[in-house]
């Protein structure tokens, strides 16, 4: 994976061909995945470079989405330069007051712009959703199955794989599979609180057509902070106010959740196993705690019967490298 801290060969013909030439690069921030950023400072224009090197990596869906919720009225970052052959984008900078620190320094914050988040959501989903692969049964089920082909091994636990699915299978066919523009990474550090008091949004170019719990459970079981339990009870009911959602969304809300936390524990454990990034171990624990609050829900009965017979509570944790 490429260092961080150093701009891609192409950026200076890029950025001279955008009339951007001459510009100070400065690193911005790196993700999970093999994207970087950079901030862009020519005068006093200032922008951000985006590094998604192809093949791991493919602007496209970044570009497509980021222009459908721009054109139905968010504030996704806008394109003043692209190059899908180096896989280089030259977006909008929308600062640098993200929600996560903002409630850090100011906890009085927390509940305002949780529930700004949250609206911003149910107008989100009263959009037709963008032309986008449907997030199905079969693209959940494989995500599920990340917990046990990464986690379980790093765990030294033997568990049976055919039994996770089975469960899995009986457990997902109950969620209402309607259709809206799912970000799939709508959380705190992905949210940027602009100067004209807007919502920016950031990290959304893995998106799907699928169910509209999934990102509400991103939002409020956030893997990298800890949501007050009753702020996620009480967003959960400022969200079934707003979307008129029904007495079955609290199921789906909680399968989607252990569906989503089951996969995040996969995820960060192959960031450290496979890809040497082992700060995500540090966030296990969280992720676990939403994982076991999600599995005491009735409507997961049979997954939760597999974790109590395969994975013993001490193991439901961090991994010692």
């Amino acid at each position: 994976m490429a260092d961080p801290m150093t701009p891609p060969v192409a950026a200076a013909d890029f950025l001279q061909a955008a009339g951007w030439g001459g510009a100070q690069i400065l690193p911005l921030a790196g993700d999970a995945s093999f994207r970087r950023y950079f901030r862009v400072q020519h005068d006093a224009r200032r922008a951000v470079l985006m590094d998604a090197p192809p093949p791991q990596e493919d602007v496209g869906p970044f570009l497509a989405i980021a222009r459908h919720l721009t054109a139905v009225g968010f504030r996704a970052p806008s394109i003043l330069a692209e190059d899908r052959a180096t896989g280089l984008l030259l977006i909008e900078d929308l600062g640098d007051a993200r929600m996560r620190e903002t409630i850090d320094d100011n906890p009085s914050l927390e509940l305002p712009l949780y529930e700004a988040a949250v609206d911003l959501l149910a107008v989100l989903q009263a959009h037709p959703p963008a032309d986008l692969p449907p997030y199905d049964m079969p693209v959940l089920q494989r995500e599920a199955g990340l917990l046990t082909e990464w986690f379980c091994p790093a765990a030294g636990l033997d568990v049976d794989l055919a039994a996770y699915a089975a469960a899995w299978d009986e457990v997902l066919p109950q969620v209402d599979v309607a259709e809206v523009t799912v970000l799939r990474d709508y959380h705190a550090e992905n949210i940027m609180l602009l100067e004209d008091g807007a919502l920016g949004l950031l990290d959304f170019q893995d998106a799907l057509a699928g169910h509209r719990a999934y990102d509400l459970v991103s939002l409020l079981q956030d893997a990298r902070r800890d949501v007050p339990e009753a702020v996620e009870v009480a967003m959960l009911d400022r969200f079934c106010t707003a979307t008129g959602a029904g007495a079955d969304f609290r199921p789906d809300y909680a399968i989607l959740g252990a569906q989503r936390n089951a996969k995040i524990v996969g995820i960060f454990t192959r960031l450290w196993k496979r890809d040497g990034k082992p700060r995500y171990l540090d966030l296990l624990p969280r992720v676990w705690r939403y994982l076991d609050r999600d599995l005491a829900h009735p409507s997961l009965a049979p997954v939760a019967a597999w974790f109590d017979a395969n994975i013993p509570h001490d193991k439901r944790g961090t991994i010692t490298p």
